[in-house]
C-alpha cells in the first residue's frame, strides 16, 4: 500500500515561524514534523509515498529528496494553487489509482498504529476509513459520530460550543480505495469532510470510523507547537530521539559540548554540536537546535531554540520560540509565548513581552521594550496599516526599498494591465518615495497615471475615474520626519479592512508579481486635473445665492497643496475671497498642533479686521478644514461639526447623517430637530465613507475637521466642505457665531491609557462585565450608557498598545468623573495581567 503525505499548507497561524519555512519542516525536538511522520509510515511498512506540496514546495523537496536517506521512495505532486484536502490528493491520482492508499498530514505529530488502522479498513470492506481520536476541546476539529459497527453517521466541521455533540474528532488520516476519486473534481479546491464525504454518505457508500489509541497533536498553533516538544520530552509520544540520555530526561546529541558547571534540569534536549557554557541554566522542556551557543549565566525554561542561534550571557528566555540564525544578545529577556522569527537580532538588555511576534530579518534595538508584534518595521508596530495607511519615519522605517515592496504587493492584488493613480504632497521625501512606487507598479504590469503634487481629495477623485486603485504619499500630519503611504480603492476611498488584510498577506509572503518585458506598465501624466476637479465640484455642490449675498471670506492655504486648486475654485464660486499663504513651502509639508493653532489665531485677526463672514484654514493636503467665525474666534473642530450639521440638516429637513460613535450625542438633538437622523459608525474613515455612499445620506464628519459632502464625494474633502459651507451661510444669512450660539454646549473628554496587547481582550471583557445591566453599544469598542444619559466609550487601538476612553456628561466635571471611574476599571484589568507571573 502507498501513502500520501499532505505537505502543502502555509501554516498561517504559526507565523512568523512559517514566514520563511513550510510548516512540515518545523522541527520538533530537532527533526521536522514531516520526518517524524515519514518514520512512522516506514515503521508500518508504508515506504512508497507521494508528497503533495504547494507552499514553499522546493524547500520540502530539497530537504527530503527521493527519500533514500530514510530508506523510502518519495515522489512529489505539486499544486500550482491550493486545492483543498481532497483536491491535493486527486492531484496525485496517477500514482494512487491502482490500490488502496493511506492519507496523512505532514504536520501532525502522532504515533498511531497504522497497521491496525489498515487492518480495520480491510475487515470492514470500507471505501473510506476515517481515523478518529478523542480530544478535550473539539472546537478546532471536525467532529465525527459513528454507530456501534463503526460506520460514520455524521460529520460536522469546526463546530461552535453550541454544536458540540461529541469529543471524537477527525485526525485527517484516512485509508481509501481508488474509487473515491470518482467523487473528486480535478483542478478544483475540494475538501474531504466538507465536500466528498457528505456525497459518499448520501450515495450509501461504506465510510467507517476507526477510533485510534495513542498520541496525536495537530501542530497548528504556537501553543500546540511548544506542547508537542514537551510531550516528546515527557515520553508521551513514541518517537526515536537522536543522541544519548546522559541522565534521566536529559538528551544530548552527537558533538554537543556541555560545561560540567552548567545546570541541566530535564527533560530537555541539546542538539548536535550545540555548546552550553559554564553557569548557564537549561531547564525543563527546553530544546536546543544544532550549533546553538548558550553563553554563561543564560537562563532557559520551556524555550524552543532552532538551529544556529546565539544566546548571549545573562539572557532570560521563558516559554518562547527562537528561529534559525537569530542572535539574542546579552541580558535580553524574552517572555512566555513570544516567537522570534529567523535571522533576527535581539539587542542587549531588550525585553520582548509575552505573546509578541517578531517576524524574520528584524532588529530589536538595545534596551528596547517591545510589547507589540514586530512585522514590518524595526520594532513596535503590530500591523502594516495604522490609522493613516502605512506610516513611519522617513528613511528609517519607510525607505525606498520598503516602498518598492509595498507597491509590488499592492500591484499583485490587482489584475495585470490595471491602472493605478499616484500622487504626493509637496515634500521632497514624498517625491522620492513616489518615484520608487511608480517603478515597482510598472514592473508589476500596472499602468500608472501620475498626478504629481495634488491635494488628497483631488487624488481620490481622479483615482475614482477609471483606476483600479491609487497610492498617495504625504507627510504624516504633525510629524515632520514621518510619512504616510496611503492606499486607495477604485472609488478613491481608503482600503477596506478586508483589502488591507489581503495586502498584509501578500506583503508577508513577499511573493510579488513581476511583468515580462513586454508587459511593463505605461506612465502618463493627466492634464487639466484641477479644472476637471473644480468643474465636477461646482456641478455637484449647491453654491446658489453666494454671488447675491456678497460674502467676503478669508482662505488660508497653509503653504500646502490646497493652494493649487483654490485659484480655479474661488473665481467660479462667486465669493470675494482673500487668500493667504498660497505658495508651496517644501520645508513645511505639515504643521504641528501649535503651528496650526497659531495660524488660526492669525487667520482670526485678519477675518476680524477685514470684516469677513468667516475664515477657513486648509490642512496641507486639502483634506480637512478649520473655521473661525466673523468675530475672529476659532470654532473648535467638534463645534464646527455641529455647526455644519445644523446648517445641512436645516436645509435638507430629511435624510441620514454619518458620524463616528465618539461624537457628542448633542448631534442627535440637532439632527432630530431638523428632521434628519444620525447613523453611528465606527471610528474608521472607510466606515464613514461606506455610510456616505448610501442613498439618503446628506452629510458626514469626524469632529476633527474632516467633512463628507455626499452629493460630490464619499470621503473627506476640504474644498467641497468649503464650497458647501459658503453656499449654506449665504442662503441662511446667519453668521457662524449665531449658528454656534443656538446649539447646546457639549462636554466630551478623551483619555488614552497604555494597555499591553496581551491583555486587551481581557480588558474589554472586564468592561462588559462592569457595565452590568446598563445599556451597552458595541458599534465600535464598548459604549456604556448611564441611566442619566452620560456615556463612556472604551475602544482598544488597532495599531498601538493603547486603549482610548471617551466620556460625555452635562458638564466637564461629570464627564471627568466618568473618565476617572472607567480608567480605574481599564487600568485594573491591565495590572491584573501581571499578577502571579514568573516561577
Amino acid at each position: 500500500m502507498k501513502a500520501v503525505v499532505m505537505a502543502g499548507g502555509e501554516g498561517t497561524r504559526l507565523r512568523p515561524m512559517t514566514a520563511s519555512m513550510p510548516k512540515p519542516l518545523l522541527p520538533v525536538v530537532n527533526r521536522p514534523i514531516m520526518e517524524h511522520v515519514l518514520r512512522l509510515l516506514k515503521r508500518h511498512g508504508l515506504t512508497e509515498t507521494v508528497v503533495t506540496v504547494q507552499f514553499l514546495a522546493s524547500l520540502v523537496r530539497n530537504y527530503f529528496g527521493d527519500g533514500e536517506d530514510l530508506g523510502m521512495e518519495l515522489s512529489y505532486a505539486n499544486e500550482d494553487r491550493p486545492l483543498g484536502t481532497a483536491g491535493s490528493v486527486k492531484n496525485a491520482e496517477e500514482a494512487l489509482k491502482d490500490d488502496s492508499f493511506l492519507v496523512i498530514s505532514g504536520d501532525a505529530l502522532t504515533d498511531f498504529d497504522l497497521t491496525d488502522l489498515i487492518a480495520f479498513h480491510r475487515e470492514k470492506g470500507a471505501l473510506v476509513t476515517v481515523c478518529l481520536t478523542r480530544v478535550p476541546n473539539p472546537l478546532e476539529f471536525g467532529i465525527t459520530i459513528v454507530d456501534d459497527e463503526g460506520r460514520v453517521e455524521r460529520f460536522l466541521e469546526k463546530p461552535t460550543w453550541g454544536q458540540v455533540f461529541s469529543d471524537t474528532v477527525n485526525t485527517g488520516i484516512y485509508v481509501m480505495e481508488p474509487e473515491v476519486f470518482d467523487y473528486v473534481e480535478a483542478d478544483t479546491s475540494v475538501d474531504w469532510s466538507g465536500d466528498v464525504f457528505p456525497r459518499l454518505m448520501k450515495d450509501g457508500k461504506p465510510i467507517y470510523g476507526y477510533v485510534a489509541e495513542g498520541y496525536w497533536e495537530d501542530v497548528g498553533t504556537h501553543e500546540s507547537y511548544v506542547k508537542a516538544q514537551a510531550d516528546v520530552l515527557e515520553g508521551k509520544v513514541d518517537l526515536d530521539l537522536d543522541g544519548f540520555e546522559i541522565s534521566p530526561g536529559v538528551w544530548v546529541a552527537e558533538g554537543a559540548e556541555v560545561h560540567p558547571e552548567a545546570v541541566l534540569r530535564g527533560p530537555l534536549y541539546i542538539g548536535d554540536y550545540a555548546k552550553v557554557e559554564q553557569g548557564a541554566e537549561v531547564r525543563e522542556h527546553s530544546v536546543l537546535g544544532s550549533n546553538v551557543v548558550v553563553k554563561q549565566g543564560a537562563f532557559l525554561h520551556r524555550a524552543v531554540i532552532h538551529d544556529n542561534v546565539y544566546v548571549g550571557g545573562h539572557t532570560n528566555l521563558r516559554g518562547c520560540v527562537i528561529g534559525r540564525n537569530t542572535d539574542v544578545m546579552r541580558a535580553a529577556r524574552i517572555e512566555d509565548g513570544a516567537v522570534i522569527g529567523d535571522e533576527c537580532l535581539i539587542g542587549e538588555e531588550s525585553i520582548i513581552q509575552g505573546n509578541v511576534r517578531v517576524y524574520p530579518f528584524k532588529t530589536i534595538e538595545a534596551g528596547a521594550f517591545v510589547n507589540t508584534s514586530v512585522i514590518w518595521e524595526s520594532r513596535g508596530q503590530a500591523h502594516l496599516f495604522g490609522a493613516r495607511g502605512v506610516s513611519g519615519i522617513l528613511n528609517v522605517e519607510i525607505t525606498p526599498e520598503l516602498a518598492v515592496r509595498l507597491a509590488g504587493a499592492y500591484a499583485t492584488t490587482l489584475k495585470k494591465g490595471s491602472t493605478v493613480t499616484t500622487a504626493r504632497d509637496h515634500s521632497r521625501g514624498a517625491r522620492a518615495l513616489k518615484r520608487a512606487v511608480i517603478s515597482a507598479l510598472q514592473a508589476s504590469a500596472i499602468d500608472v497615471r501620475d498626478l504629481e503634487n495634488v491635494p488628497l481629495p483631488v487624488a481620490r477623485q481622479q483615482t475614482a475615474r477609471g483606476s483600479a486603485g491609487g497610492i498617495m504619499i504625504r507627510t504624516t500630519p504633525g510629524v515632520q520626519d514621518s510619512v504616510d503611504i496611503m492606499f486607495l480603492d477604485e472609488r478613491g476611498a481608503d482600503l477596506s479592512q478586508a483589502a488591507q488584510r489581503k495586502l498584509d498577506r501578500v506583503y508577508a509572503r513577499q511573493e510579488y508579481r513581476r511583468a515580462f518585458p513586454g508587459e511593463i506598465g505605461d506612465l502618463t501624466f493627466p492634464a487639466s486635473v484641477f479644472g476637471s476637479y473644480t468643474g465636477s465640484l461646482l456641478r455637484a455642490v449647491d453654491t446658489g445665492g453666494i454671488s447675491e449675498a456678497g460674502l467676503k471670506v478669508v482662505v488660508d492655504a497653509s503653504h500646502g497643496s490646497a493652494g493649487l486648486v483654490l485659484p480655479s475654485l474661488l473665481g467660479r464660486v462667486g465669493v470675494d475671497a482673500l487668500t493667504i499663504n498660497p505658495g508651496l513651502d517644501e520645508s513645511r509639508p505639515t504643521e504641528t498642533p501649535q503651528s496650526r493653532r497659531a495660524g488660526l489665531v492669525r487667520l482670526g485677526e485678519i477675518v476680524s479686521s477685514a470684516r469677513a463672514a468667516f475664515g477657513v484654514r486648509f490642512d496641507p493636503v486639502g483634506e480637512r478644514i478649520s473655521l473661525v467665525d466673523e468675530k475672529g474666534r476659532i470654532v473648535e473642530d467638534d463645534r464646527a461639526l455641529l455647526v455644519m450639521l445644523d446648517l445641512v440638516a436645516a436645509e435638507r429637513r430629511s435624510g441620514r447623517v454619518a458620524l463616528p460613535v465618539t461624537t457628542t450625542r448633542i448631534a442627535e438633538q440637532v439632527a432630530a430637530y431638523h428632521g434628519t437622523q444620525v447613523e453611528w459608525t465606527t471610528t474608521s474613515p472607510d466606515d464613514l465613507a461606506r455610510v456616505a455612499r448610501m442613498d439618503g445620506t446628506v452629510f458626514g464628519g469626524d469632529g476633527r475637521g474632516g467633512f463628507i459632502i455626499p452629493e460630490f464625494s464619499s470621503v473627506f474633502d476640504g474644498a467641497a466642505a468649503f464650497a458647501r459651507l459658503t453656499g449654506l451661510v449665504a442662503r441662511t444669512q446667519l453668521t457662524l457665531s449665531q449658528i454656534d450660539a443656538r446649539i447646546p454646549r457639549a462636554h466630551v473628554l478623551r483619555r488614552d491609557l497604555a494597555t499591553p496587547w496581551a491583555v486587551k481582550g481581557m480588558v474589554m471583557r472586564r468592561v462588559v462585565e462592569a457595565a452590568g445591566s446598563r445599556d451597552v453599544d458595541t458599534t465600535d469598542g464598548v459604549r456604556v450608557v448611564e441611566a442619566d444619559g452620560r456615556w463612556v466609550l472604551v475602544l482598544p487601538d488597532r495599531a498601538e498598545a493603547v486603549t482610548h476612553l471617551w466620556a460625555e456628561g452635562p458638564d466637564r466635571a461629570s464627564a471627568e468623573a466618568l473618565l476617572d471611574e472607567w480608567a480605574v476599571i481599564v487600568d485594573g484589568s491591565s495590572d491584573a495581567s501581571g499578577d502571579g507571573s514568573g516561577d
